[in-house]
């Protein structure tokens, strides 16, 4: 690790990496393809799809035979379910309630760069009571180009008043990482989140791959030890 890193703010992924939505995407999806008549699929099927958004989830779901409008009708569909039933199932990742506390008690800003429409984003937000902790919330569509582009990145900490090379970004996916190292941040890997079979986090270029929260406030520890 870089001596000259000073670390002012922890930035995070939400779905997939702050916490686990996948059990109401989920949910949402299968009694969505329920209503239509078409076949549920298993968590372990659609899950890794979550990181890329509720049309690739659906995408997922169902045969190349159905239209493009029938998609659409579904997404339509899915997101207005989830948008009522946000919150029911949706947990922290075992221990990050804990990294939370850490990195306030270090005195240290943090904050959420999600692809999630600001429609799911804030409710979400405001139902695990994370709204007023946060130094700055920024949505798929708070910005004129989601990520992997540099606009998020630089809002949230305009938003935060930090520098982004003061900044680490935590993320599941490869464009997650993509978009921390557009900015200069420190990048780091959520692999306990929503992975592809496929996908290869360590060719993405994180500083580091975390396998926990835990393992996240050691990281943490460590920067500001430096």
């Amino acid at each position: 690790m870089n001596t000259t890193f000073k670390l002012s703010c922890v930035l995070f992924d939400l779905d997939g990496t702050l916490v686990d939505t996948a059990p109401d995407l989920i949910a949402c999806l299968n009694a969505t393809l329920a209503a239509h008549d078409l076949n549920t699929v298993s968590v372990a099927h659609v899950k890794p799809f979550i990181s890329l958004g509720a049309l690739a989830m659906i995408n997922a779901s169902v045969t190349p035979a159905v239209s493009e409008s029938k998609r659409a009708e579904l997404l339509e569909a899915m997101l207005t379910r989830y948008e009522n039933n946000i919150a029911e199932h949706t947990v922290f990742f075992t221990g990050m309630v804990e990294t939370l506390a850490s990195i306030e008690q270090h005195g240290l800003k943090w904050g959420v760069v999600t692809n999630k429409r600001q429609r799911f984003t804030k409710p979400l937000m405001d139902a695990l009571q994370l709204s007023h902790r946060a130094a700055c919330i920024i949505s798929g569509d708070s910005t004129a180009n989601p990520k992997p582009h540099s606009d998020p990145m630089l809002a949230a900490c305009q938003q935060a008043g930090v520098n982004p090379r003061e900044c680490v970004y935590i993320g599941d996916a490869s464009h997650d990482i993509t978009a921390g190292k557009s900015v200069e941040m420190k990048t780091l890997a959520a692999v306990y989140g929503y992975l592809k079979p496929t996908d290869n986090p360590e060719t993405w270029g994180a500083d580091a791959l975390i396998d926990s929260p835990e393992q996240l406030t050691t990281w943490i520890n460590t920067a500001l030890c430096h």
